[in-house]
């Protein structure tokens, strides 16, 4: 069980040394508090991120989760370069405080970042919200809102305009997915991955104008002002880069479920849109239409990009349980669950879906 407070208790925390944390951040001028030991953040399938006190104030450790981990991800150098930067540009952004660089210390690297507490919802409605006639409205606005206003921030007034490769990035991304997914598939998924792949290749389009891509923007990566459901911080950044912004925003809709998508889209429990009824999917692309000015008529390759992508992912997760790396439970039905959306995505690529 979690607490109230949206921690593991001290046993279900993932264990780190914190003797060596503390003789680290000493060494730089820091402070860390370890009686009582700090303790990991509940939800979640990745990284590891913990509430921590440092120099009297409440901060959060973040590093990658345990084992060996996929070329390029769980980027924590990446990650504190953004953050370190964009909260000059958006006040929904935890400043970074740190970054230890050297993976010794813990077996990886991590980052130290301001804390902002607020409300997170996460695979479910929290059951005080359910009942809110506006709960709706109010999230669909945000949601399309804060990423919007993302997408529109001047990277070179803030320093990141040279983050990331925008030039060729959609190409980039189908070619880096197929190769991640052929890697990760569940046995006798060949031709699906095979139709899907090819499908994006013979339908990729020239890349947008770029822009600052989050890369996991859903709601459980916000931290929201309880009292008007407004973005206190957005968190998770490690994926942050250049580039189409429409690929961003399609991350975003392939968690935004409808009631009669298929079970495997519900299973993945990313985001309550149908508990919170968030308006559809394709009332959510006519408003980021309007907010962003943004060309939507070739969307539905950014959607099928996407849904391939998190279908990977999910299949990725699976393999670190097929293969032994974790054992903890909620590993085990991910394997099953990233081939659904696999076969989802493929009734998208072949309009039959959206």
């Amino acid at each position: 069980m979690t607490t109230e407070t949206g921690l593991r208790s001290a046993a279900e925390s993932v264990q780190l040394d914190w003797g060596a944390v503390r003789a680290y951040l000493s060494a730089h001028g820091h402070r860390l508090e370890t009686d009582p030991p700090p303790r990991q953040f509940a939800g979640g399938l990745a990284n590891l991120n913990y509430l921590i006190r440092m120099d009297d104030k409440l901060a959060v450790l973040r590093r990658p989760p345990m084992g060996e981990l996929p070329a390029g991800a769980f980027d924590m150098a990446r990650e504190f370069r953004i953050l370190s930067r964009l909260p000059d540009a958006l006040p929904f952004i935890a400043r970074g405080l740190h970054l230890c660089d050297d993976p010794s210390i813990i077996g990886q690297r991590f980052q130290i970042i301001e804390y902002r507490p607020g409300l997170v919802i996460r695979e479910h409605l929290p059951p005080e919200l359910a009942h809110r006639p506006d709960i709706g409205a109010r999230l669909s606005t945000m949601l399309l809102e804060t990423i919007s206003a993302i997408h529109a921030v001047d990277t070179k007034a803030v320093g990141l305009d040279d983050l990331g490769r925008p030039e060729g990035f959609l190409a980039r991304g189908v070619s880096g997915w197929r190769k991640r997914g052929l890697a990760a598939m569940e046995q006798g998924t060949d031709a699906l991955h095979h139709d899907v792949g090819t499908w994006l290749e013979r339908n990729l389009v020239p890349d947008g104008p770029p822009g600052l891509l989050h890369n996991d923007f859903k709601l459980n990566n916000i931290i929201l002002n309880p009292d008007d459901f407004s973005p206190r911080a957005v968190v998770d950044w490690d994926q942050g880069t250049r580039g189409d912004p429409l690929f961003d925003f399609a991350t975003l809709l392939s968690y935004w479920i409808h009631a009669d998508d298929p079970p495997a889209m519900h299973d993945m429990e990313q985001m309550p849109a149908v508990e919170a009824c968030l308006c559809s999917r394709q009332e959510a692309v006519a408003a980021y239409a309007k907010l962003s000015g943004r060309d939507m008529s070739d969307f539905r390759f950014h959607r099928v990009l996407a849904m391939y992508k998190l279908a990977v992912i999910f299949l990725q997760l699976g393999l670190r349980y097929r293969t032994g790396v974790t054992r903890e439970p909620r590993y085990a039905p991910l394997t099953g669950i990233g081939t659904g959306i696999l076969e989802f995505t493929h009734e998208i690529a072949q309009g039959r879906a959206f």
